[in-house]
């Protein structure tokens, strides 16, 4: 009876309903397995027989159940002795035993089983029979190599493994996953990737999310994402695998989360647009100098490779020549007239300007001023302020008024300075590296090489 009823009570059942026989229930257990099992009283008479055990060997429990031990049907006669004893040894020995051996399927073909026997004991404690688990040998080291394979990603892989539940958030972590975003393995998890990551998130996110609903992308991706760490943000790339986790057990696929394996290729990124970058800007350099070979005009060629080098590389550029045509090292003070401009507003070619001849109002350590005193080149920013303060400092010193990045290059030919191009990017470019700077050089060599050229000219 159950407790219920033992109390006095009705259960949901009804009073009058008759009991469910423990058989009945013992029975769907068994046949819902998914090993095979049978069992053997003291004698060695087969006394149980589950569905499972039917469907690899072929033998019905009908037919089974009842038999003394496997002789002469589930095992060949002459391996009979051996696989009864090994059974049923399991009755005298504490815990479980683990064998392995070949049985007789109903068609007369053999099946290499891995068993697990234990002791049944009855109700005075001593052995009353065994039950024996077993299973294909094939199926047991599948699943084996799938809890090594669990075992060894978790360990010890060489990329980043994370399991993502259906809320997107992390809930296993391996080492090398822990150590790509800055943290422990135990308090990544549960957290949101927001609280990980300062860029890239919404990216991540949503193919966290498509994968759930759709399934494994076909390819890797590669992510750009901003790390928080102790010493600021951190730019990485990860090359990201997914896959979509569904439960083994329920008759429909229920999405358990995402697999998200990744490696951090951001080395070899940055060396492939590097690359990248150095064969473009010595395209444009090739580019410019067959264009200006063909200008008459010396200036005209001076912002043909100014034009030239504006693709890709900055939003606007200046060219001052020294009053006077040139300045040699020491002399001064210097004055500075402008030679040519971009368009401050829409895009377009550089155009010659200060025929004039009247001084750029530059005040003291002005940037290009600075160029000229180094003969060097000069890098220059309006800082982290906001909008309105980088103005101020873009036409306090007589520069577009979107400029926020700046680098001042000297001109120089025949040992001499002719004055200093400058290169300005807007809010939405990065500041000014050192290949930057290179590459720039590169550029106002030849424009200095076009303006002595003009100078020359206008003396004979």
């Amino acid at each position: 009876m159950s407790a219920s009823r033992r109390s006095g009570t009705t259960d949901e059942l009804g009073p009058d309903e008759p009991e469910r026989d423990g058989s009945d229930l013992l029975a769907a257990l068994l046949d819902g397995m998914d090993a095979a099992l049978c069992a053997f009283d003291a004698d060695g008479v087969v006394t149980h027989w589950n569905r499972e055990a039917e469907r690899i060997l072929g033998w019905t429990a009908a037919e089974a159940v009842g038999r003394h031990g496997f002789a002469g049907w589930a095992v060949r006669t002459a391996d009979a002795e051996e696989v009864e004893a090994r059974l049923l040894s399991a009755m005298q020995a504490p815990g479980r035993q683990v064998h392995e051996f070949a049985l007789l399927t109903k068609e007369g073909g053999r099946v290499l089983v891995r068993t697990q026997s234990a002791a049944v004991r009855g109700p005075d404690g001593k052995p009353a029979g065994v039950y024996c688990a077993f299973s294909e040998v094939h199926a047991q080291i599948d699943l084996e190599r799938s809890i090594a394979l669990s075992e060894a990603l978790f360990e010890d892989a060489s990329w980043g493994v994370v399991l993502v539940d259906a809320d997107l958030r992390p809930a296993v972590v391996n080492a090398h996953a822990a150590r790509a975003l800055g943290t422990g393995r135990t308090s990544l998890l549960g957290r949101p990737f927001g609280e990980l990551l300062s860029q890239g998130v919404e990216d991540l996110e949503g193919a966290l999310t498509h994968v759930l609903a759709e399934g494994a992308p076909p390819a890797p991706a590669e992510m750009w994402v901003g790390l928080r760490t102790p010493e600021g943000e951190k730019r990485r790339c990860w090359r990201s695998g997914f896959v979509r986790l569904a439960s083994p057990l329920a008759e429909e696929p229920v999405p358990l989360g995402v697999g998200w394996l990744f490696q951090d290729v951001t080395e070899a990124k940055q060396a492939e647009q590097e690359a990248a970058q150095l064969r473009f800007r010595a395209n444009q350099l090739h580019r410019a100098a067959r264009a200006a070979a063909e200008c008459e005009d010396p200036a005209e060629a001076a912002t043909v490779h100014l034009d030239f080098a504006l693709a890709g590389f900055a939003d606007h550029a200046l060219i001052d020549r020294v009053a006077g045509g040139s300045l040699r090292d020491g002399e001064g003070p210097v004055r500075l007239v402008r030679a040519a401009a971009t368009p401050s507003g829409a895009p377009g070619p550089s155009m010659p300007t200060g025929k004039a001849g009247l001084p750029v109002r530059y005040g003291d350590g002005h940037p290009a001023l600075q160029c000229v005193d180094r003969a060097g080149s000069v890098r220059a920013g309006a800082g982290a302020g906001g909008t309105e303060q980088a103005r101020e400092w873009a036409v306090a010193r007589q520069w577009p008024p979107d400029s926020v990045h700046a680098l001042c290059v000297v001109l120089r030919s025949r040992g001499r300075t002719l004055g200093v191009v400058t290169f300005l990017r807007s809010a939405g470019r990065s500041q000014f590296e050192r290949a930057d700077a290179t590459y720039a050089e590169d550029v106002a060599v030849r424009i200095a090489m076009a303006l002595d050229l003009e100078g020359l000219l206008a003396s004979e």
